[in-house]
């Protein structure tokens, strides 16, 4: 057995990260053991996670292993300098990610993905909020790492080093230990592709199947993806003119509006009332407001100044975002783009210039336009997508400092919505009689929940709390509009207030639908007061009917619907977009779609009991041909306004 002991190294690798991955899904199992175990057969997660946790650590063996065996042993001490390096680094990364994953389930309901390598790329903005909201985690985390890295120190030679070995035995020998890390990596030979990560799944808990996969793999293979752009060959394959033909079968668009082939879904929006002089329109974002929070949507008591404002314009009662960050609200509300399972526009690099937004529309009807933000823009890369998509004006941050002026309160994210409040109708009242289009953007709302004291009577006894700072938030709108209503832009403005996402997004379901649920309220001249649209709608339906009221005619390529001018026929829809998961509801029929697998239809039930029902291929191909339309036209720079003629 002497032969085999140049593998030493390997086999201690693979044995230490299967013990760090084992002892991590075993306790991330007894801390969501209550939800775990609703899930039929969910012992499935510890064979499962055995099987991806070894095709991990085969792939990452196999540089050690043709280095220990083609290189000769006159080059041993680099070769052990190497493998203690390379061990070490791999183990560490992998248990820094698991040691993260805790407290990222408990915000996520799933384990590390894109949104961790966010989290990475803006340490200025997240390590503070992560000092004040996650203190003991971090210190228990770098704890645990300072032990492993003594550890490392005092240990790894012992067991990452080699000594002479005869070459032709390793020779002779690597032919099984290729075949056994290949097989290991695929995890079977039958198979045409190698296992991935929609093979852990085998429940319709979304958050029980991630603890099957390892969190080391869901953050390499989120950072793998992002080369992937608009890539829908995972969900399905469609013909494009089947797709459009599909997409715009759901629009309210006659056929006889479509303006060229050449942009498949530019139209002309007419308004019901053409003005000679149409109005200005603000779109007031707020952070994470979802429809739990919002006392006239039926939740919990925190928004008097929302609930106020709802009986002096449009309420919607049954609106859905499409996704689960500030980014992909952005994209939907700012530019009407149907959610992708990739990143969002605003941060997809082909999407950085000529691409549609409302600020487009709005600049080529002589419009100046603007976004105004407590924050940094350059988070999440608002400023780079808003300055090259038509936005002429961003406030941000650095504003804030700069202005001579006393503002309340400067946090983690910025400065208060009420500082918001302030400075947006400071801007808009010395715009004069400029016609202006403007999207503000709240920050208060957001983990550590900071905010000025002495404004609101606490909910929480608590004053860091997500309902104290919605609360807070509510607070912040009555007072925008309190300014604004003094002001002589108000009465030629329309308003909206609307959510980008709710908080924290989880469910037992592979679509938690109740967490996508979230308000929207448009004030202004032409606006119905004290109105209620209580049919299904979704957040990319926003826009155009944003257009509507203003009163101006308008050409987009938005495929969402004018619900201003939408029939009562008209059967409601949503799309939602959860992770590599995405939804597709009509009505109380909602078609879901995973990476690699058939789909899965149901009947909804209060938006949290999911009835399984044979698929209805039509409805699916549907849902797919949405998917597909998105990746589409942003890979053909097909959504665009039409070329200026110079």
């Amino acid at each position: 057995m002497r032969k085999f002991n140049f593998l030493k190294p390997i086999l201690n690798f693979i044995l230490f990260g299967l013990l760090i991955m084992t002892l991590s899904r075993m306790f991330l199992f007894f801390l969501f053991e209550d939800r775990v175990v609703e899930t039929h057969n969910y012992w499935y997660i510890f064979p499962i996670g055995l099987r991806m946790d070894l095709i991990l650590l085969c792939y990452i063996s196999f540089l050690p292993a043709l280095l220990i065996t083609f290189l000769p042993n006159k080059w041993i001490k680099f070769t052990n300098k190497f493998l203690v390096f390379y061990s070490f680094l791999f183990l560490f990364l992998i248990l820094f990610i698991e040691l993260a994953t805790p407290d990222f389930v408990k915000q996520y309901d799933t384990r590390p993905n894109k949104i961790f390598l966010d989290y990475l790329i803006y340490p200025r903005e997240v390590v503070g909020m992560l000092l004040k909201s996650y203190l003991i985690s971090i210190i228990v985390t770098f704890s645990i790492l300072g032990i492993a890295l003594y550890f490392a120190i005092k240990k790894g030679k012992e067991f990452f080093h080699i000594k002479d070995s005869d070459y032709k035995s390793k020779l002779t020998i690597f032919p099984l230990v290729a075949f056994l890390l290949f097989f290991g990596a695929r995890s079977s030979l039958a198979s045409k592709r190698p296992i991935n990560g929609s093979n852990a799944v085998f429940s319709t808990d979304q958050l029980t199947n991630s603890l099957g996969i390892n969190s080391f793999y869901t953050v390499a293979f989120a950072a793998y993806s992002l080369k992937n752009e608009a890539n829908t060959e995972m969900y399905g394959k469609m013909d494009k003119a089947e797709a459009i033909a599909r997409v715009k079968k759901y629009m309210t668009v006659d056929e006889n509006d479509f303006s060229t082939p050449e942009i498949p879904f530019l139209h002309v929006q007419n308004p019901k009332v053409l003005l000679k002089r149409p109005y200005n329109l603000v779109v007031f974002l707020q952070e994470s407001l979802g429809a739990e929070y919002v006392g006239s949507l039926g939740g919990k008591p925190l928004t008097p100044e929302f609930d106020r404002l709802s009986k002096e314009g449009l309420l919607f009662t049954n609106l859905y975002c499409t996704g689960t960050r500030s980014v992909r609200g952005i994209e939907a509300v700012i530019t009407g783009f149907l959610p992708s399972p990739s990143e969002s526009v605003v941060k997809l690099g082909g999407s950085q210039q000529g691409f549609f937004t409302l600020a487009d529309a709005f600049k080529r009807k002589g419009y100046e336009t603007s976004f105004i933000y407590g924050g940094m823009s350059n988070f999440d890369n608002m400023a780079s997508f808003f300055n090259g998509n038509s936005f002429q004006d961003i406030v941000d941050q650095d504003d804030f400092d700069s202005d001579g002026s006393k503002y309340a309160f400067k946090g983690t994210w910025g400065y208060s919505d009420e500082d918001l409040a302030v400075k947006a109708n400071n801007y808009f009242k010395d715009k004069g009689d400029k016609p202006f289009f403007s999207l503000m953007f709240s920050t208060s709302n957001h983990e550590p929940f900071e905010y000025p004291a002495g404004r609101i009577k606490l909910y929480d006894k608590k004053a860091a709390t997500v309902n104290n700072a919605m609360k807070y938030a509510d607070f912040s709108i009555g007072k925008f509009f309190e300014l604004a209503k003094k002001e002589a832009y108000f009465k030629n403005t329309i308003f909206i207030v609307i959510a980008d996402h709710n908080t924290r997004t989880y469910g037992k379901n592979l679509v938690p639908i109740n967490k996508f649920h979230i308000p929207a309220l448009i004030l202004g001249p032409g606006v119905p007061k004290g109105k209620v649209y209580s049919q299904l709608a979704s957040q990319i339906d926003i826009p155009p009917t944003l257009l509507s009221y203003v009163g101006g005619q308008f050409e987009t390529p938005m495929v969402g619907r004018n619900l201003n001018g939408n029939q009562p026929v008209t059967k409601g829809r949503s799309l939602m977009q959860f992770n590599d998961i995405n939804a597709f509801r009509v009505e109380n029929n909602v078609v879901i779609m995973q990476p690699n697998l058939k789909p899965l239809q149901f009947i909804i039930k209060n938006d949290t009991t999911f009835i399984p029902v044979k698929l209805n291929e039509e409805f699916a191909k549907d849902a797919l041909a949405h998917v597909i339309v998105a990746g589409d036209l942003y890979k053909e720079k097909e959504y665009k306004s039409r070329d200026v003629k110079k």
